[in-house]
């Protein structure tokens, strides 16, 4: 079975990181041991302890995709057929199935968090990946503990990215208490540091 989530969907700052993990139908119940939640849920702390044991215990698979704002921008700008967040979103979860699948895991169940109307977008799925029992919900993340550990996937990366991040411009301030680069998590002074 595979989980896939986001982390960073309408941030001010950062990238959008998608994540996914996959396991062994019959490990669902260890999964389940491990402690994982939606990530926006838990502490950093917990996160990074989830993050390095769902590394090391041997029977979670996982994969990434990073889009980065760059990469967001100009596919939403292009003067011609823009593409929009909704169609990345699926193309990076498609792409991460399709990874998964190239491994030659004998993926059955594919668990997704939607984006957009959960109907349209499982349908979108069936069609491309037949051979699947997919499940896409609202909130799966907090419903399906191979979607929590994809969540995990995605936070702690896109986190990790942001601890390290510079503007390009030198002027910026050099204030990094921004949080997790959503409006509400960072400081406002940020953008209003002298130069």
């Amino acid at each position: 079975m595979m989980g896939i989530d986001e982390a960073g969907r309408g941030p001010t700052l950062g990238p959008m990181v998608y994540g996914s993990a996959f396991c062994r139908v019959q490990d669902e119940t260890r999964l389940k041991a491990m402690g994982f939640a939606d990530s926006k849920t838990l502490t950093e702390a917990k996160r990074e302890s989830l993050w390095s044991e769902l590394r090391s215990v041997g029977f979670i698979g996982w994969r990434i995709r990073v889009l980065h704002a760059q990469e967001i921008s100009s596919g939403m700008l292009r003067r011609f057929k823009p593409y929009n967040l909704n169609a990345m979103s699926h193309d990076a979860a498609i792409g991460l199935v399709r990874q998964v699948l190239e491994l030659g895991v004998n993926l059955r169940y594919l668990y997704v968090d939607t984006v957009g109307d959960p109907d349209m977008y499982r349908m979108k799925l069936e069609a491309i990946f037949p051979s699947l029992q997919i499940t896409v919900a609202k909130k799966a993340d907090s419903i399906y503990p191979i979607v929590s550990a994809a969540s995990i996937c995605a936070k702690v990366p896109r986190d990790n990215i942001l601890a390290s991040w510079k503007f390009n411009d030198d002027d910026m301030c050099s204030d990094y208490s921004w949080g997790c680069g959503y409006p509400g998590q960072f400081s406002r002074t940020i953008f209003a540091c002298p130069a």
